[in-house]
């Protein structure tokens, strides 16, 4: 046999996912053995509905969450793309090239697929590339819909690859003046920027993930939330899926025929401990306030990027819950022999996934002077072991004179 696995308590200071808050694994480990129709259990799904539709600013009726990661949510999103449909794919970073494979799958006939079963290339999604660190821009969007006129059109609205945050008035205005349905990836947005969806008519589909802004157990549920205008068509061609389809998984969230009933349809099992752990997630983030955590990640995101930036990085990132960064010069080439000495100190930080390769440090649930100036001080002695010239007195000092300003 092998031995009991014991996974130590790291501090998880990436992209995502982001340390669990001890309320919700306790929530998680507290709930009991029920069934997936059992009423506490349907009642907590019935009750995180409401609340998502708070945490995305929304009277979308078909708002609810899919079990698994970030991706399951987004492979629900796609799921109304049939084979065939224009698509025009906006891509600036690891996850939305992603994003991109899977649209392009959901897009290709038989034959696309056959020609390239991995990598299909349909001409019918055209994907527009947007360098690595550089935003998408209403202007770069409104050009592609002009041209290419398609039915759908994607975009992440922060691409937690790069770091970057994207247009997305932009990208909902221009899907408005060439009448594309939109869709956003908003994995590394919901719950950490303040956003109503529904400012965002022309956005007709929504997909995020429970470990990063929800912070619920990574495994639990992604938020998705679909407009009438996307109901609609679904109702009218279907699509290639049960699990994922966007109709069928709101039955078990009590939304049957475009209204919230009291008895939900069964559709998959649920687990009673997801249910109960992603209800207190969504009841923390609430609790918090929408507005007041996004300032909060605004105050400490610009804290690490100061105190990165004196320790000598060039930051090229713009999201309020990730720093990415360029070691500096005596240093560059060695950002995953870093992030590997880090990550065996437990100091979970992350290089990029594609290139160029950068450091990516993050504050996921991290919203505290004690937990920013752990970070700051776990990276300060890393670069410093490596070779790094700076001061840690002054950059410790730094920051907590930044602090002490709030």
């Amino acid at each position: 046999m092998y031995p009991q696995l014991e996974i130590p308590n790291t501090l998880a200071a990436g992209p995502g996912p982001g340390n669990t808050d001890p309320r919700v694994l306790e929530s998680f480990a507290r709930a009991g053995v029920a069934d997936h129709m059992q009423a506490d259990v349907t009642r907590g799904m019935m009750e995180s509905k409401l609340m998502l539709r708070e945490v995305f600013g929304t009277r979308n009726i078909h708002t609810f969450a899919v079990g698994g990661t970030g991706f399951s949510g987004l492979d629900c999103a796609f799921a109304p793309i049939l084979p065939g449909d224009p698509v025009v794919v906006f891509v600036n970073g690891t996850f939305s090239g992603i994003d991109d494979l899977a649209i392009r799958m959901k897009a290709s006939t038989p034959a696309d697929l056959a020609a390239d079963p991995m990598n299909p290339k349909p001409d019918n999604v055209i994907t527009i590339n947007v360098p690595h660190g550089q935003s998408v821009t209403g202007e770069i969007v409104e050009a592609a819909l002009a041209e290419h006129k398609p039915m759908w059109a994607f975009m992440a609205h922060w691409e937690t690859g790069s770091g970057r945050i994207n247009d997305l008035q932009g990208f909902n205005d221009a899907c408005a003046n060439h009448d594309a349905m939109g869709i956003v990836d908003a994995v590394s947005s919901l719950g950490i920027s303040d956003f109503n969806i529904d400012d965002y008519p022309a956005v007709t589909t929504w997909a995020s993930c429970p470990q990063k802004g929800i912070l619920a157990l990574p495994l639990t549920y992604a938020p998705v939330s679909f407009n009438d205008r996307v109901i609609d068509l679904l109702k009218k061609r279907g699509c290639y899926t049960y699990v994922h389809n966007p109709i069928l998984e709101a039955r078990h969230w009590g939304i049957i025929d475009g209204k919230d009933v009291d008895t939900p349809a069964y559709h998959r099992t649920h687990s009673g401990y997801a249910v109960a752990s992603f209800h207190e997630a969504l009841r923390l983030l609430l609790q918090h306030g929408r507005a007041q955590k996004a300032a909060d990640y605004a105050f400490f995101e610009t804290g690490l990027r100061q105190a990165i930036e004196a320790m000598g990085c060039e930051v090229t990132s713009n999201m309020t819950s990730l720093v990415v960064c360029n070691l500096p010069g005596a240093l560059a080439g060695r950002e995953k022999e870093l992030v590997g000495a880090c990550r065996a100190e437990g100091f979970g930080i992350w290089p990029t996934l594609s290139e160029p390769v950068q450091v990516r440090v993050g504050i996921l649930n991290q919203l505290t002077d004690a937990a920013l100036t752990d970070i700051v001080g776990r990276l300060a002695d890393a670069m410093l072991k490596m070779g790094a010239e700076f001061s840690r007195e002054n950059i410790m000092a730094g920051l907590a004179d930044y602090l002490a300003s709030r």
